[in-house]
């Protein structure tokens, strides 16, 4: 896969093959990373990556795009078909930007609008202080119910009713609870609020019927393309009719130039996987493991946040074993086990030395592993996280993770 590479820069094709054997021999547990197929990786290399598109299908600034046209037009239906979509924007480049275009598209700067506390779950994208989202516009945060950690939907439409925002955002990155759409856009129903779902995190899930769809309720969906997806580093827009216009808009010529169209051709690709009959089975076993290791790390004497999962993650709140989030994460690194070091709700430590970590299933999900293979991640994880500072320990981690991920070799056994 890396013939041409090699042979005009050995050195990034050095670089690129051991990223390959890291990936091959560790447990990639970050719940926003996936494995695409070799199909979109061939996509994505393809050469698309040479045109020019701005615009959009049929109606572009630049000649030679009936091959560009076609293969944007069967992302869009691909996707309208995944989500019951009535118009789909496959051009954003990540899930960020793509937040950005609705606000812009939709809203004047200034304007009121609730999102979720990233402290609490929520993206920097819902409003954060230090974030774009957070300085253009005047965002009001909500959370979690500090006893039970999860969303208190009353609590939130009573200050949905008392601040009347002009639209209302939904969605998590470290939520490990679902999410009752419906009842957002009730709240955004009762006020004239524009309803905004970002289901980055959950949108493999969606479509495998093992999350409540946003559809038909939401006026506006964003989503990455990959994470649970399991397409290429991207985005779209979806949204109802009545605001295509505003939106495409604001894609182009509001925020970008022309379209990625290789990632484009990789989207289509993706889409194309997510609509056969398998990856419901895939996207619902996502959620079997992360229930499964989620059961023996509690077993272990780890706290879950809100006690378990019912997605893709966990969030561990590791105060009861006397160590912090970045020295989990760094102790799990040396052990060959991938995670990300996370605030929990109301955390008392800061963000760059949290007290919890975040840690998912799809990508070893994606490697074929189900719930007999959790319970040994499970042990292995609680093993690290208790033996943080004691090399031998880790090194017996590490060991096991070895002969574990040589069963689940990834694009063919190195």
């Amino acid at each position: 896969m890396l013939e041409h590479v090699r042979l005009t820069d050995p050195h990034v094709s050095d670089i690129i093959r051991h990223e390959l054997v890291r990936q091959q021999t560790v447990l990639e547990m970050i719940p926003s990373e996936n494995i695409v197929s070799s199909a979109v990786l061939d996509a994505m290399g393809s050469v698309f990556t040479n045109k020019y598109s701005e615009g959009y299908p049929r109606k572009r600034y630049y000649g030679g795009n009936e091959y560009a046209d076609q293969v944007e037009e069967l992302a869009i239906a691909r996707a309208k078909q995944l989500f019951g979509a009535e118009h789909v924007n496959v051009q954003s480049y990540s899930g960020s930007p793509a937040n950005v275009a609705v606000y812009f598209g939709l809203l004047n700067f200034g304007d009121k609008v609730m999102g979720m506390a990233l402290s609490e779950g929520g993206h920097l994208t819902h409003g954060h202080p230090v974030n774009f989202t957070g300085k253009a516009y005047h965002f009001v945060q909500y959370g979690v119910d500090p006893k039970t950690e999860m969303l208190d939907y009353d609590a939130i439409e009573k200050q949905v009713l008392q601040e009347k925002p002009k639209m209302i955002v939904c969605g998590a990155t470290a939520y490990p609870r679902t999410i009752d759409f419906k009842r957002f856009a009730e709240m955004a129903e009762k006020v004239g609020a524009i309803s905004f779902a970002d289901i980055a995190h959950i949108a493999g899930l969606i479509v495998a019927d093992a999350h409540p769809s946003p559809f038909p309720y939401f006026d506006v969906v964003t989503t990455t393309t990959h994470k649970t997806l399991r397409g290429p580093r991207s985005a779209i827009i979806m949204c109802k009719e009545k605001y295509a216009s505003a939106i495409d808009k604001a894609v182009f010529p509001g925020l970008q130039g022309g379209p990625h169209d290789h990632t484009t051709a990789a989207k289509a690709v993706a889409f194309g996987e997510a609509l056969k009959p398998e990856f419901k089975t895939y996207g619902q076993q996502i959620v079997k493991n992360a229930k499964a290791l989620g059961e023996q790390l509690t077993a272990e004497g780890i706290r879950l946040v809100t006690g378990g999962t019912d997605n893709h993650l966990l969030l561990v709140d590791l105060r009861n074993q006397n160590v912090t989030g970045k020295q989990a994460e760094t102790a799990l690194d040396q052990a060959h086990i991938t995670v990300n070091k996370n605030t929990i709700p109301y955390d008392p430590r800061k963000p760059f030395d949290p007290s919890g970590i975040r840690l998912g299933t799809p990508t070893l999900t994606s490697r074929g592993m189900k719930e007999s293979e959790m319970k040994q991640v499970g042990q292995l994880m609680a093993r690290a996280i208790k033996g943080w500072d004691k090399p031998a320990e880790l090194a017996a981690v590490k060991s096991g993770v070895l002969d574990l991920c040589k069963q689940f070799p990834i694009y063919g056994d190195l």
